[in-house]
């Protein structure tokens, strides 16, 4: 499995604007934001996408749910958000590690691209 720039950063061993975290998952705004707030959510553990979380995961992903409503909560982002999770390539998936992207404080579009 790779090491990814979400390992390094668990591990602090390359800087993020961390804004919440707890045992199992980090949040973080992202470093090339898409909306006035972005922010990203990843579990500790690494599951390199979305395809790969097996039935041993389930509690993992509904922390991970509860938490990204928490996050964006905290945010303040009350009048709505999106969370998107891209899996692979074709989903526009660029790091290989789960992660569920939080967008909000704006209108957002539909369809998003």
């Amino acid at each position: 499995m790779a090491d990814t720039i979400f390992n390094k950063i668990i591990r602090r061993e390359i800087p993020a604007d961390i804004v919440y975290e707890d045992d199992l998952c980090l949040a973080f705004r992202d470093i090339a934001p898409q909306a006035p707030v972005h922010i990203l959510v990843i579990p500790k553990k690494t599951i390199p996408q979305l395809a790969d979380a097996t039935p041993e995961d389930h509690a993992l992903m509904g922390h991970l749910l509860l938490k990204v409503k928490q996050v964006a909560q905290d945010a303040g982002l009350d009048g709505g958000y999106r969370v998107v999770i891209n899996t692979g390539e074709d989903g526009g998936q660029t790091v290989d590690h789960l992660h569920f992207h939080i967008l909000g404080g704006r209108q957002l579009q539909w369809p998003p691209g």
